[in-house]
């Protein structure tokens, strides 16, 4: 009886060992992916949908070996949503792994300085790694720069996160503000700034641009800005066209042709540059600008001098065969 009973004793050993070898070649040995490929876990999912998935597509050969082996040898952490990168041959160990504290893939878009809040919106809706609907935003609202997000993230998180990326620069920036600027608010600051992001796309001129707007206004004088009888057309889209005489004239609260002082709201998404610009203009009597054929701008003090520019301006398009 002592013989059969080691003996028992031995064949439980044994098959605990077998077991345990089982367990942990099933675990820790590579899996039978042959390619890098990306893995969404949907919000909401659980330990075993998910474990279904990884079988129906193949990743691995049980669902419920899979569940046995996370059980015992797995850690209990909770898996995550989103979209993850498999790497071939990885074990089922390291694919629980990535699921309860991977990194997630993180994908990009990019609101470039000066774009309307329409084209934001449409850029939205184009992407079809987002799901949801979102409304145009308020014009002024998006501060531009490159978002991540997550494979099926809600449109309205997106844009929740770059309004809010607004907010907290306007935040910062405001009270480093000089003294003497022409505006009184952040949102008006944020208007005057639309203005300058749309008259120049040379970095190194804003703050003149800036400079020169704000003696505009402080002087109580039309600021004449070409963009802002474009916005109440296009909502800021390109104009396609040379703006009419018309339109020109056309009384709106966006026209600074027909009106003084500032528009009735931002034009554009300004960036932080011409923010930063309009609350820290250049020091200058200017208050007349000209495209100078390079790109940039030619200032100047008086209308006698300006008119000097346009003139040059005039002729240079002739010269290139533009009038």
């Amino acid at each position: 009886m002592r013989r059969i009973g080691l003996l028992l004793v031995g064949i439980a050993v044994l098959l605990g060992v077998a077991g345990a070898g089982w367990l942990a070649a099933g675990w820790y040995t590579a899996s039978s992916i042959d390619k890098d490929s990306r893995f969404v876990v949907s919000s909401g999912s659980t330990l075993t949908s998910v474990a279904r998935q990884l079988e129906e597509g193949g990743h691995i050969a049980s669902a419920d070996a899979f569940l046995l082996r996370a059980k015992i040898l797995g850690g209990g952490d909770p898996v995550q949503a989103g979209e993850f990168m498999l790497p071939a041959g990885i074990s089922p160990a390291r694919i629980l792994e990535t699921f309860q504290t991977g990194d997630v893939i993180r994908r990009f878009v990019t609101i470039p300085e000066g774009m309307p809040s329409i084209m934001v919106h449409e850029r939205l809706m184009a992407e079809p790694l987002l799901t949801g609907e979102i409304p145009v935003p308020e014009e002024g609202s998006i501060l531009p720069d490159t978002y991540d997000f997550e494979r099926g993230e809600d449109r309205t998180k997106v844009l929740a996160r770059m309004q809010v990326a607004m907010r907290n620069f306007l935040a910062e920036a405001w009270p480093k503000r000089k003294s003497d600027i022409a505006v009184n608010s952040p949102e008006d600051a944020v208007i005057l700034a639309s203005i300058v992001e749309k008259e120049t796309g040379v970095s190194s001129e804003r703050q003149m641009v800036a400079g020169l707007y704000s003696n505009r206004v402080k002087q109580g004088m039309l600021l004449q800005a070409d963009p802002t009888i474009i916005y109440p057309i296009t909502r800021g889209k390109p104009l396609g066209r040379r703006i009419r005489q018309s339109e020109i004239a056309a009384i709106n609260d966006y026209n600074t042709y027909t009106m003084t002082g500032l528009p009735k709201g931002p034009i554009t998404n300004p960036g932080r540059a011409s923010i930063e610009a309009v609350l820290d203009p250049a020091k200058t009597s200017a208050l007349f600008m000209v495209a100078d054929g390079k790109g940039g701008h030619v200032f100047a003090d008086t209308l006698e001098e300006h008119n000097a520019n346009v003139d040059r301006w005039f002729a240079l398009r002739r010269e290139r065969g533009e009038m």
